[in-house]
């Protein structure tokens, strides 16, 4: 509601470092159905590879991302969120609280981050040359 999103245009900053298009930003209120609606339109409607979210991980009754994306992904990819947290643990305690869950809908994948700036560029540094990795597999590239 009230404050600007930084963690999400430090997402965009940073794969754009990567030389990966990002078609589009938006924020979207901390509503379980207005998140698994946007997500679906990500995936279905505009059939874009990435779709990395920010906040809604933490254990508050407004933190749902995590709960959303489970609705709308096929497949669960845990070692991504788990390598973040791993490497986010090692930088501070709180890392092992982040909620965040990573998935496959179609050839989408979802990716969900914590919503600090300094999460997010931890969590990118653990998991994009994997995370990169992936579309090879994806387009039957294999390993």
């Amino acid at each position: 509601g009230r404050r600007t999103d930084t963690s999400g245009a430090r997402i965009a900053e940073r794969l754009r470092e990567k030389n990966i298009e990002v078609v589009e930003t938006t924020v979207v209120p901390d509503d379980q159905e207005g998140i698994e609606k946007a997500l679906v339109r990500f995936a279905d409607d505009l059939e874009l590879n990435l779709v990395m979210t920010t906040g809604g991980t933490g254990l508050s009754s407004r933190d749902v991302t995590p709960e959303a994306m489970r609705h709308v992904i096929e497949k669960e990819i845990p070692g991504v969120v788990e390598a973040s947290r791993a490497h986010g643990q090692q930088r501070t305690p709180l890392a092992m609280l982040s909620r965040g869950i990573a998935g496959l809908r179609g050839s989408t994948i979802f990716v969900n981050l914590p919503g600090s700036k300094k999460a997010v560029d931890e969590s990118l540094d653990a998991i994009l040359p994997g995370l990169l990795h992936v579309f090879r597999m994806l387009r039957g590239e294999g390993h």
